[in-house]
């Protein structure tokens, strides 16, 4: 039996606005193939840097795939989630280094105007090609299937934020 690769250590970001309502993005780039559309949509996510905190990767993160400078932390998941890659994604993704990635998912409240958010902000390339708010309920059926198990977690853990107009 070969041995478990590592997983990748990642952030993921639940950006609420003020009703409550999540960013969702439409991936540029699929997990899936041939790519299913109802599949496409997620939360801005990624890689910690050696050396960075996980709260710091997760403003870099939000910033650099939404633009969004705009928001405060509302809360921290106490608990890293975990996913496995399936087979066709391991064979092509991180050059077969990582088995999966464990997450640490940060709820953020948007503060800014709705023209801050750019899909495409100087210097980086673009995850997604369109975004929009949803229900936090929505989200396990929008995520690729084997990501599905992380969301269901995460609107676990933030579930009590669901819909929550921000205080004026």
């Amino acid at each position: 039996m070969a041995p478990r690769l590592p997983y990748r250590r990642c952030v993921g970001i639940m950006l609420l606005n003020h009703e409550g309502k999540v960013f969702i993005g439409r991936r540029r780039g699929g997990d899936v193939e041939p790519r299913e559309p109802a599949y496409e949509w997620q939360m801005p996510q990624g890689g910690i840097d050696r050396g960075e905190a996980p709260l710091q990767a997760a403003i870099r993160e939000l910033q650099e795939e939404t633009g969004v400078t705009s928001a405060e932390l509302i809360e921290e998941a106490r608990d890293w989630f975990n996913y496995d890659f399936p087979p066709d994604v391991l064979a092509r993704t991180r050059n077969g280094k990582y088995g999966g990635q464990t997450q640490r998912w940060f709820a953020f409240r948007f503060t800014g105007a709705p023209d801050e958010i750019d899909l495409a902000p100087a210097g980086h390339k673009p995850e997604f090609s369109e975004w929009r708010w949803a229900d936090m309920s929505e989200l396990p059926t929008l995520i690729v299937p084997f990501k599905r198990g992380v969301y269901v977690s995460v609107v676990k853990a933030f579930g009590h934020l669901a819909g929550r107009a921000a205080a004026p």
